[in-house]
């Protein structure tokens, strides 16, 4: 099938070796932890660690060209909000191969954005994209059918997801679609204490150590703040989009469809 060709593929068997190395960041013990960041250091070993981390990842990066041909009209614009390393604009360009439409990536790490413009300039050349490192709240959003926020809603702080919701629906064109994908949290203590669990069995079976899982834990404390499925919908709905639902879950990991 075409869509195994997306970004997924490219991490584990091509010429993106290149581009990354094995997530060791927290194998060592550190003193001091600080919050995590999208520095060098992580932007050299992204793909590995989030493919170790996120449950899922791989099949939704994959997935996402096949809905975004469902979406996407001609001779409008993509926008890849937290595009890190270009994952999610890679998989969508290779299934959509319009060449009226032009995609906008946007992280606010120089690390990411600087690999991610050699990334996508090797993989797909000739596509009209581009690049922007800035906070994806500056950014504004025109003649979009398609808007991506791949694990990055998270990190912004709770009183400002609904405002930029809200701007993302106002530049999307009628029947256009946003793709949302997050960390999430439960209500009930059984079920958050389950998928939690889960989760770090994920990771162990990854070849996290005890060390590495609990010192990552710890960084991200303080900066990634996930909601409940029940707040994404909500939030969605009070943006303004008529359909919201869920279309993808691995363990405490989902992504929604928003349509407008």
């Amino acid at each position: 099938m075409q869509m195994q060709h997306g970004l997924a593929k490219l991490y584990r068997n091509d010429k993106m070796k290149q581009d990354t190395s094995k997530d060791t960041i927290f194998s060592a013990p550190q003193t001091q932890l600080v919050d995590f960041a999208f520095n060098d250091a992580v932007a050299d070993v992204f793909p590995d660690m989030i493919r170790r981390s996120v449950p899922g990842y791989d099949a939704v990066i994959s997935l996402l060209g096949v809905i975004a041909r469902q979406y996407i009209q001609p001779q409008s614009h993509v926008y890849d909000l937290g595009s890190s390393l270009g994952a999610s604009t890679l998989s969508i360009a290779q299934q959509l191969r319009d060449p009226s439409v032009k995609f906008i990536c946007v992280d606010n790490s120089v690390s990411m954005t600087q690999r991610c413009e050699k990334i996508l300039q090797r993989h797909i050349p000739n596509t009209d994209i581009s690049i922007l490192c800035d906070d994806i709240q500056n950014i504004a959003i025109e003649n979009a059918s398609l808007v991506v926020i791949n694990f990055t809603l998270q990190f912004l702080p709770k009183e400002q997801r609904l405002a930029l919701l809200k701007k993302i629906y106002a530049g999307l064109q009628t029947g256009g679609a946003l793709i949302v994908s997050e960390k999430l949290k439960f209500d009930d203590d059984i079920e958050q204490q389950q998928l939690t669990e889960l989760h770090y069995q994920f990771k162990r079976a990854n070849g996290y150590s005890e060390l590495e899982i609990s010192q990552k834990r710890s960084a991200l404390d303080n900066v990634l703040i996930p909601d409940t499925l029940k707040e994404h919908t909500e939030r969605l709905h009070h943006a303004g989009f008529n359909q919201v639902f869920p279309w993808f879950q691995s363990f405490n990991f989902a992504s929604l469809l928003a349509i407008k």
